[in-house]
C-alpha cells in the first residue's frame, strides 16, 4: 500500500513540476510581434521596431473602475525615479495598451494620460487603433496580448474582464519578467528589476 501511495505520490509531483516547467518555458520565449497602432497623438506607431531600449507594457481600458487606473498611478511615479535616474526614454520606454479601441479614441487617451500627470513627450506611448481600421487594429492588440499570455474579454457590459499582470520587455522585445497589477503592483520590485537589466 505504501508504494501505491509514494507511486501516486511521485506522480503529482512530476505532473506539477511540468506544469510550472510548461508556464516558464512559454513566458521565457513570449515576444512581441511588430506591429503598427495609433498612438494618443493620432500618429502611427510601430510597436517591436525599437531594438533600443526595455519596454514595461500595460494593458489598460479608460473606463475600468479601479485595477487600471490604480496601476497607471503607480507606474507614474516609477516613471519619476527612473527621470530622477537619468534613465528614463533612453534606456526604458513605456508602452500603454487599450484593449478598448472602440472606446478608448487618442483624445480619450491624451484626457487619461492628463489626469495622472504624464507628460506628452513620447516617451510613454498609449496605444489604441484607427478608427478606419477598428476590427483590424483591434485584432492586432489581441496578438500582442496574446504574446505576453494577457487575456481580456467584454461580457457585454463594457466592463472588461481581464489578466492582472503588466511586463517588461527586453531591447529585442522578448519577455522578461511580469508584475502584478493594481495594489499589488511593487513599485520598488520593478525599478529594481529595470536597474538589473539596464546594469
Amino acid at each position: 500500500m505504501k508504494k501505491i501511495y509514494l507511486i501516486c505520490s511521485l506522480a503529482v509531483f512530476l505532473g506539477i513540476a511540468a506544469g510550472i516547467s510548461f508556464f516558464l518555458i512559454r513566458d521565457a520565449n513570449a515576444t512581441i510581434p511588430t506591429t503598427t497602432l495609433v498612438n494618443q497623438t493620432g500618429d502611427t506607431f510601430k510597436l517591436g521596431q525599437d531594438h533600443t531600449k526595455l519596454k514595461l507594457v500595460e494593458f489598460i481600458y479608460t473606463h475600468c473602475p479601479d485595477i487600471c487606473p490604480t496601476t497607471t498611478q503607480k507606474i507614474s511615479l516609477l516613471e519619476k525615479d527612473l527621470e530622477k535616474k537619468g534613465i528614463f526614454g533612453n534606456k526604458i520606454e513605456f508602452i500603454t495598451i487599450s484593449i478598448d479601441p472602440y472606446r478608448d479614441t487618442p483624445e480619450v487617451l491624451k484626457g487619461y494620460m492628463k489626469g495622472f500627470g504624464i507628460n506628452n513627450d513620447g516617451n510613454w506611448m498609449f496605444l489604441t487603433g484607427d478608427k478606419q481600421n477598428i476590427k483590424r487594429d483591434q485584432q492586432k492588440i489581441q496578438e500582442i496580448a496574446n504574446s505576453l499570455q494577457f487575456q481580456y474579454k467584454d461580457p457585454g457590459n463594457g466592463q472588461f474582464i481581464h489578466s492582472t499582470y503588466t511586463y517588461l520587455v527586453d531591447k529585442n522585445n522578448k519577455f522578461i519578467a511580469k508584475f502584478p497589477m493594481g495594489n499589488d503592483f511593487n513599485k520598488q520590485e520593478v525599478y529594481s528589476k529595470i536597474l538589473d537589466k539596464i546594469n
